[in-house]
């Protein structure tokens, strides 16, 4: 009967903490050249500093897709960039603000720099879909 009872809480424990898929969705691309790049934040500290998860995507029609899988079930922020010279990073000038186009998770969009965290979060609870309209600049 105990084994029968560990059992039952050990599966009960993976099926609650399964982790979840997510794919976003970026329109509003202004060309196909270079890749998308998204990063996957979990963290208000790391928020735009040090991402959780990173991937790329080439670019078609004007829209790329990116897939996570493996999330843990937990709130995220995504910061999205169209790496057009496709040097593997985002280009910033002298100041620090993007040469090359980003955008954030629930289209946000910040004021004189970055969107507020707050603004960009969203839950995770299960496999979801999500799209991000690119903005020239944060």
């Amino acid at each position: 009967m105990v084994k029968l009872l560990l059992l039952f809480f050990g599966i009960s424990s993976l099926a609650f903490s399964q982790n979840t898929s997510l794919t976003i969705t970026i329109t509003g691309i202004k060309n196909n050249t270079g890749k998308l790049t998204a990063e996957v934040y979990n963290s208000k500290g790391k928020f735009l500093k040090s991402a959780f998860k990173t991937a790329s995507s080439t670019i078609k029609s004007n829209s790329a897709t990116v897939v996570f899988n493996d999330l843990p079930k937990s709130e995220y922020t995504i910061m999205v960039y169209h790496d057009e010279n496709n040097n593997g990073k985002l280009d910033k000038n002298f100041i620090g603000m993007p040469k090359e186009a980003v955008a954030c998770s629930n289209n946000a969009k910040g004021f004189m720099g970055p969107p507020k965290y707050e603004e960009a979060k969203f839950s995770l609870v299960a496999d979801s879909k999500i799209t991000i309209k690119m903005n020239d600049k944060l």
